[in-house]
């Protein structure tokens, strides 16, 4: 029996024992694997609120659990319960991934990472409050994604006067004329702005809208006429007659005038055109010399002529007949005078306390004199000025021209208080 056949025996019962052996080795394999998976923790691990990732996993901490499952958690990722924390079965892990936008605040420009989930929430992890009048570039709802520019600026109070009133508006505008629109103020052509539109704003900045406004005023004007006097010596010394009423004529003139918010500033004189001419008053004033002087000396001598007339006599009594129809005619064409009426004292500028006529103001205050324009009231008549009273035509005034009068006051406070007024005035002799 050769070696072969000797151990054939041998190796069937080995094979046996083997095949034993590694079935045993097998169960307690399976058996030490069952034990091991069943061992293991399930985690739920939810990315971004939307994704959901479940395990089995031995792992001990959070950190492992993400390396084991090649999860690769960036610094400004939030991991909870964080990255350090132990592995519990049946345990869930939120897991939200940050982004990287873009953030100007003010001229401030950063680049931020981010897990907010909106702009709201990005603004609280910023610290930034936003107001009611501040400018945000997006809604605050709006979810924050990859890439975002997101632009913040903080309004600021501005103050305002505008059509006459003032407010104080809050603002994230640059400039005067972006604050201008932003607040709905409508700017006209000549309105004018201070400081310019092109300026900055600050909070200290005080924007003034002046509203300009150009209108055109016609107003007609009336043209005093002037007493024209020529003498004549067919009537006697201090008759007159009036010859030719005098009538005033009608100036038209158109003025520019400029309003700022509705007060006037300025008046230009634009044209300026006659409607209607004027006509002169003609008054004839007698040269003759009065014969009534001699008439009452040949009376007085001849006390027996009375009976009589004389030629003499006869002339006085012609000239006593058509003395009163003169004297009727001159009360009926006298009139009363619109003039511009001003007040002086003796002692004003360039004054000498003496009148053209040689009246001495200084030594008589009260005395009611008036200056006059002789070419309208002759010097020495006699007139009634609206709300002064009786006076003579004293003075002269180098101011004084045409339907201008100055009334003489005792007083510097009087003349002030008189002021400049339109007054009636009669000439009665």
């Amino acid at each position: 029996m050769d070696l072969k056949q000797r151990l054939m025996p041998l190796t069937m019962s080995m094979r046996k024992k083997l095949m034993a052996l590694f079935a045993f080795m097998l169960i307690i394999s399976i058996s030490t694997y069952g034990i091991y998976e069943m061992a293991k923790s399930s985690v739920t691990i939810v990315v971004d609120e939307m994704e959901e990732i479940t395990a089995a996993t031995h792992a001990q901490t959070v950190e492992e659990l993400f390396r084991e499952q090649g999860l690769q958690v960036k610094d400004a990722d939030d991991v909870s319960p964080d990255l350090t924390s132990p592995i519990e079965n049946n345990m869930s892990v939120e897991w939200t991934r940050a982004v990287q936008v873009e953030v100007m605040i003010g001229d401030d420009l950063d680049e931020v990472w981010t897990t907010a989930r909106t702009v709201e929430d990005l603004t609280s992890e910023l610290e930034v409050e936003v107001n009611k009048h501040d400018y945000i570039s997006h809604d605050l709802d709006q979810t924050v994604e990859e890439g975002l520019a997101l632009r913040y600026e903080q309004a600021f109070p501005v103050s305002v006067i505008v059509d006459g009133q003032e407010k104080e508006l809050y603002t994230t505008s640059t400039t005067v004329a972006d604050f201008l629109q932003e607040a709905e103020v409508i700017l006209e052509e000549d309105d004018r702005v201070k400081p310019e539109l092109k300026e900055k704003l600050t909070n200290e900045t005080e924007i003034q809208v002046t509203r300009v406004e150009k209108i055109t005023d016609v107003v007609e004007e009336e043209i005093d006429f002037k007493t024209v006097t020529s003498k004549d010596d067919s009537l006697e010394s201090g008759e007159k007659r009036v010859n030719e009423k005098g009538e005033k004529g009608l100036l038209e003139k158109k003025y520019e005038v400029v309003l700022e918010d509705g007060e006037e500033v300025s008046r230009k004189l634009v044209k300026e055109e006659k409607v209607k001419e004027k006509k002169d008053r003609l008054v004839t004033i007698g040269s003759k010399p009065s014969t009534s002087g001699q008439s009452n000396k040949q009376t007085q001598s001849a006390p027996e002529q009375d009976s009589s007339p004389s030629p003499t006599n006869s002339t006085s009594s012609a000239q006593s007949s058509s003395g009163p129809e003169h004297e009727q005619d001159t009360q009926e064409e006298e009139e009363t005078v619109t003039m511009e009426a001003t007040a002086y004292t003796a002692d004003c500028k360039g004054c000498s306390g003496k009148t053209a006529t040689g009246i001495d103001l200084n030594n008589n205050p009260d005395k009611k004199v008036v200056a006059v324009d002789p070419d309208v009231i002759p010097l020495g008549s006699e007139v009634h000025v609206e709300g002064y009273g009786r006076a003579v035509a004293g003075d002269t005034g180098g101011a004084i021209q045409g339907n201008r009068i100055d009334l003489h006051v005792p007083t510097t406070s009087e003349a002030t208080s008189f002021g400049r007024r339109t007054v009636e005035v009669t000439i009665i002799d």
